[in-house]
Order: structure tokens, then C-alpha cells, then sequence
């Protein structure tokens, strides 16, 4: 596992063996990031990643959010709740030398802790099937973590049920192998979700 672009391209990443974490696959880290920087997730197709403020939730590795961080994004906050995914996204921020732009919090997802800052890059990557994704865009939201227009990405299964929540409107949705991928935003009404992302 790597990094795939930026200020540190093709650095590794640390992923513990034998334990019960899932990493973004590169293939699919990198379709992602593609569409975010070249389709956007704000008016005028704007790219999505450069400046951000990131939050990657169940951040295991922490992969989504070190990636934005090569990429120009200012900083990142990685949350699980999980003591090896902690080490490893702690390890991860260490052998990059980002202890300065990552914050690596211990908390649960479906019930956070306020933040310092809003975030205008949210990765979710909850446990397949675990239905979680909607919960935590919610709980995250009504805590403050997501910014007004920000771009939300969640990774579920490919054939895993997943309906917004209240204040929420998808974007765009794209299958890769077992992972899908929902960009959604914040929005007053789903009715006026407009599409923003382009087709690769």
C-alpha cells in the first residue's frame, strides 16, 4: 500500500497484517481522488482537494486522509475507535513526517466529539454491511464536522443498501470490484442536488 500522487508519491503505507482492517484499495484511492480533484464537489467543478480540510471517519490506515494531505489538502483529521488502526494511522503520520497537518483522535463515529474546524473533505469508510454510513453523516453533521458545500465520499459494498440522511443529496455513485462509492453533500433539500461530478 501506498501513497498514489502528490508530495509523496509512492511512499508506503503501513497496514498491519493479520488484523481485521479493510484499506481502500489504491485502484479505487486513486479513481476517487481523480474525480475529486478533476470533477470537484463544490460550484464550478472546483477541485475538491487542494486546501481542504479533511476528516477521514473509520480512517483505519488512515490512506484517504494522508493521500489528501500529499495533494495539497491543509490538514486531516483521522478518527477510529479501534487501538490497532490508531497505531497504525499514528505510524502512517510519523513515517510521512505530517505530525504538523494530521490529527489522529480516538472516538466513535456515530457519536464524535466536537470539532475545531469544520471539514470540507469527508471520507466515511464504516465496516461493510454495518449500515453506519447514514448514521455518522448524520451524527457528524449535527456536531459540526461538515462544512457547508463540502464534498462527502462514503465506501460501502458493492451491493450494500444506502439512502442519504435528511439534509443530504448524492452526486455521483460508481462501483469498483466489491467497493461503491457514494459522493454525497450537504444540502437544505435533496430536490435541489444538482450533478457535479464528471464521468472518467
Amino acid at each position: 500500500m501506498r501513497i498514489i500522487a502528490g508530495r509523496h508519491r509512492r511512499r508506503p503505507l503501513t497496514v498491519p497484517r493479520g488484523r481485521d482492517l479493510r484499506p481502500t484499495a489504491d485502484r479505487v484511492r486513486e479513481a476517487v481522488f481523480d474525480v475529486l480533484i478533476h470533477g470537484g464537489g463544490r460550484t464550478g467543478g472546483a477541485n475538491a482537494v487542494e486546501g481542504a480540510r479533511v476528516l477521514d471517519a473509520f480512517a483505519g490506515t488512515g490512506a484517504m486522509g494522508l493521500e489528501a494531505i500529499s495533494r495539497g489538502a491543509v490538514h486531516a483529521t483521522l478518527i477510529d475507535n479501534d487501538a490497532d488502526a490508531l497505531a497504525c494511522c499514528r505510524t502512517n503520520v510519523a513515517t510521512l513526517g505530517e505530525a504538523a497537518n494530521v490529527t489522529v483522535l480516538q472516538g466513535d463515529c456515530l457519536n464524535p466529539v466536537r470539532p475545531a474546524a469544520a471539514c470540507t473533505l469527508v471520507f466515511l469508510d464504516p465496516p461493510y454491511r454495518s449500515g453506519f454510513a447514514a448514521q455518522a453523516l448524520s451524527a457528524l453533521a449535527a456536531t459540526g464536522w461538515i462544512a457547508d458545500g463540502a464534498a462527502c465520499v462514503i465506501e460501502l459494498a458493492a451491493k450494500e443498501d444506502f439512502t442519504p440522511p435528511v439534509g443530504f443529496g448524492t452526486l455521483d455513485e460508481r462501483r469498483y470490484g466489491a467497493a461503491r462509492i457514494v459522493f454525497v453533500e450537504p444540502t437544505v433539500s435533496a430536490a435541489r442536488t444538482v450533478f457535479r461530478y464528471r464521468r472518467a
